[in-house]
């Protein structure tokens, strides 16, 4: 067998800074390439950030240089290092503590669409490969005071590289990390280890608190206890729905087609999101957190407009086909379908959004006092769209059929996630056939609102998650409509002419806490009539009903 050399701690911490540097970091060095100046001024500048980040992660790993240590802690680098190398190079993502706080909170199901033998060789080649020939070198170690000064002669070389770099290229190098945030969440590995740390400083700092009640003087306005009818009011929680993909808003394809049909329909075009994932946008848009004031922190240890809704007395009902509500129905009844085993809408091992319509007519008939029914879609939720839809929805073809979306053209993944909008225009319209059928009984209505929206390829980007100040639009346009029976207007006194004049008008999530109260004339000090986008379709006495003197 052949015997090989041990080598010294130092030398080791400089292998693997430099394979960190090298071998991870491709759309790193892709990305630099075209923010900086052509020639060689860009040249320098790049091989100026290329020093500086060896001399970082050397000085780092020379801390970690301790016998025990260093090989546990290189060989995780190496592994998680493997698998972000190939999210980052496949679909363009962009590593923060939002984007890790979206991975720890994906489900099983959210996790299996994710793999692909690609990954598996990534993850072999550029992980398992290299943790195991670092573990076949022995390491070199000495007495404890040698070792200890070789690891401060390693550092102190570090720190000056750093300076050198810093002070010869300070201009440069300060323009360049001013003007492009996002490079610091392109290093691997320090952009997952920066971001680990931060979640972590997150929910430490946040701790055991108890929850904070929202709106506890919520009641029903006189208004609203007048109603001939008891109402349903249906929210559907879209899921990767980008209102640029919608016909509904002048989309080239018929994505719509049901809807577009349905006259009773109110688009609203210009709908932006919280966030651009949904462990972010669901408990965003469901609390009266504006998104300038969000923080998860805050977000999970205060109440939520279900909260309120039910503590001015309604019914209310989370039906889940996706990955749970993150938080926001804990205090609900909530309904799991994701796990249902029904043949006909279950077939293919995960089950497909009409699932949510399942015995729903049963749920009405027994509907006694005023309710409100939040169904969470699956909707177009990625890569794998061609999951998300039965085949008779499969209008738009060829169509990817591989999670691993670089194997694909993008006109068949815009083909796959336009199949997965059309099947969502169908569940929508017969959730609306099936309100429509109740309404000599109750006063129903549906809105419509996407948690965040999806990149198909633009900018080199897929899927979402991107930090919000770097993301496309295609990732925050969302879509959002919605449908009042002929009662429901009546009852609930909106004009519907108002609506359709003023669903142009810019909105984002931060208006649903808002809007659902005033529409439901929950009265309480919490309501802000400036963000409820049917405030101004209301009559007047419905208005001076909501507001405190």
């Amino acid at each position: 067998m052949l015997k090989i050399r041990p080598i010294r701690p130092e030398y080791l911490t400089l292998l693997g800074s430099a394979f960190l540097l090298l071998a991870y970091n491709l759309p790193l060095w892709r990305h630099l390439l075209e923010v900086t100046p052509p020639g060689w001024r860009g040249v320098g500048l790049v091989l100026a950030f290329a020093a500086l980040l060896f001399a970082c992660f050397n000085l780092i790993l020379s801390l970690l240089a301790v016998r025990g240590v260093l090989k546990p802690a290189l060989s995780v680098l190496l592994l998680v290092s493997a698998g972000v190398a190939y999210f980052m190079n496949h679909y363009g993502v962009l590593i923060d503590v939002e984007m890790l706080r979206n991975v720890v909170e994906t489900d099983p199901a959210e996790v299996r669409d994710l793999l692909s033998f690609k990954l598996g060789a990534y993850l072999l080649l550029l992980g398992v490969l290299p943790a195991w020939l670092l573990w076949r070198v022995p390491i070199a170690w000495r007495s404890w005071p040698r070792e200890l000064l070789g690891k401060g002669c390693m550092a102190l070389a570090s720190v000056a590289l750093i300076a050198a770099v810093a002070l010869c290229n300070y201009q440069g190098l300060s323009s360049l990390l001013r003007n492009h945030h996002e490079l610091r969440m392109q290093v691997v590995p320090s952009n997952y280890v920066g971001a680990a740390f931060g979640l972590l400083k997150g929910r430490v700092q946040a701790g055991p608190q108890q929850l904070q009640p929202v709106a506890t003087d919520a009641v029903r306005a006189s208004s609203g206890q007048d109603h001939p009818r008891k109402s349903l009011t249906v929210l559907v929680v879209g899921e990767s729905a980008r209102a640029e993909n919608f016909s509904l808003n002048g989309y080239g394809r018929d994505t719509n087609p049901r809807l577009q049909a349905e006259p009773g329909l109110i688009t609203f075009s210009d709908v932006h999101s919280c966030g651009t994932e949904t462990a972010v946008s669901v408990p965003c848009m469901f609390s009266d957190l504006t998104r300038a004031h969000y923080s998860d922190g805050k977000a999970k240890h205060q109440e939520g407009l279900l909260d309120v809704l039910k503590r001015a007395g309604f019914a209310v009902l989370w039906r889940d086909n996706q990955s749970g509500c993150k938080g926001t129905c804990d205090r609900v009844d909530f309904e799991e379908l994701t796990h249902s085993r029904d043949p006909a809408f279950c077939a293919s091992g995960e089950c497909h959004d009409e699932v949510l319509l399942k015995d729903l007519q049963t749920f009405i008939d027994g509907i006694d006092r005023d309710t409100v029914l939040v169904l969470h879609q699956m909707g177009s939720h990625g890569p794998a769209y061609f999951k998300r839809y039965p085949p008779a929805f499969e209008k738009f073809t060829p169509v990817c059929r591989s999670s691993d979306l670089s194997a694909c053209s993008r006109e068949s993944i815009v083909n796959g996630y336009d199949n997965t909008l059309l099947y969502t225009d169908y569940v929508l319209s017969s959730l609306i056939d099936l309100l429509r059928k109740n309404e000599s009984r109750l006063d129903t209505a549906m809105i419509y609102l996407s948690d965040h929206g999806e990149s198909l390829g633009e900018y080199n980007l897929f899927l979402h998650g991107t930090p919000y100040l770097l993301a496309p639009d295609q990732q925050k346009h969302v879509g959002m409509f919605a449908w009042f029976s002929e009662g429901y207007r009546e009852s609930f006194a909106l004009d519907g002419t108002c609506l359709r004049q003023r669903s142009g008008e810019p909105l984002s999530q931060d208006y649903l806490f808002h809007s659902m109260l005033g529409l439901l004339e929950v009265r309480t000090r919490t309501y802000d009539p400036g963000l409820d986008l049917f405030a101004a379709c209301r009559e007047s006495s419905v208005r001076q009903a909501l507001a405190f003197q």
